[in-house]
């Protein structure tokens, strides 16, 4: 049987009670949406794997991504959805590569959205409504700002992507912006 949007979403909730965490999957999963969109792609499957891809992190901190397998096939969650999770986390935490396309994306655009987020709350408006490129660029180059975001994952991901970092920001502020209100941003 196919999973849901909710039964991702009520996975999710089961392992995650934070509001900051639960902000972080919408807006992963935002993005994720976004570049199905414009990729063609299943844009439900893209923001199921968003949605999952922390399950484990707030209750198994120290063990994220070794958890997540087996609450995901618990759930009944097939094995790419099990594996995209898993590839979000290369060269961090997990031995699996990002190979399709949608692993790819989520692996380069993770570490982004939390940028993004953390420069929308430095704005006056305090939204993403209103972000630049310029902005999250300049944010980006200031290793100082939000220095817990792995900029090498993000450069990285935007190479695997054949995509420029302008172009990934672009895309991902725009994904933000189709789910700011559950972001509160």
């Amino acid at each position: 049987m196919k999973q849901t949007r909710q039964d991702a979403l009520n996975t999710l909730q089961t392992y995650t009670k934070s509001e900051a965490l639960l902000k972080h999957a919408y807006a992963v999963e935002g993005v994720m949406r976004y570049f199905a969109r414009e990729l063609g792609e299943d844009e439900e499957y893209w923001g199921i794997v968003g949605l999952l891809h922390d399950v484990d992190y707030e209750q198994w901190p120290e063990e994220h991504l070794q958890v997540a397998p087996r609450l995901l096939a618990e759930a009944g969650f097939d094995e790419d959805v099990i594996h995209a999770v898993l590839a979000h986390g290369w060269g961090l935490c997990s031995d699996v590569k990002p190979e399709k396309k949608m692993e790819i994306v989520l692996y380069t655009i993770d570490e982004l959205t939390g940028l993004i987020t953390a420069a929308a709350y430095m704005r006056p408006s305090h939204s993403v409504m209103d972000m630049e490129v310029s902005s999250v660029k300049k944010k980006f180059k200031d290793k100082g700002f939000a220095a817990g975001v792995n900029r090498d994952v993000i450069r990285g991901g935007c190479e695997m992507l054949g995509m420029t970092l302008e172009d990934v920001i672009q895309k991902s502020i725009l994904g933000m912006r189709d789910v700011h209100e559950s972001l509160g941003l």
